[in-house]
């Protein structure tokens, strides 16, 4: 005789097909296909984001940089000038302020610039 599973494996079947609605093709009718593509997509999300930190970073330091280079300074001077003159403000405070405030960031600036 073989198992079929019953009450559980329905409800493991509807979980699966619930999370791959929107795909495309038979991959959101046929569990089997389902399966395999819910797998790839919960390894993707996990990848991505890590991925997606990298990607901010850069991006706040691009807008940093840009910024700081209006105000006579490259970026990696600024970093060290503000890690001597012991200004604690994170690279995402950082492009925040360059970004929405540009007059806050050039007092962090000439700050850092006189230590």
């Amino acid at each position: 005789m073989r198992v079929k599973g019953g009450p559980r494996g329905h409800l493991r079947h509807k979980k699966v097909l619930k999370l791959t609605q929107g795909q495309r093709g038979t991959r959101h009718f046929l569990f089997k296909r389902a399966n395999e593509a819910m797998l790839k997509s919960l390894w993707y999300a996990t990848r991505d984001r890590r991925t997606r930190k990298r990607d901010l970073r850069r991006l706040w330091i691009a807008r940093i940089n840009a910024a700081a280079r209006l105000n006579g300074i490259s970026y990696s001077r600024l970093v060290a000038a503000m890690k001597k003159a012991n200004i604690v403000l994170n690279r995402k405070m950082l492009a925040d302020l360059a970004v929405r405030d540009p007059q806050a960031f050039a007092a962090v600036v000439a700050q850092a610039k006189q230590a």
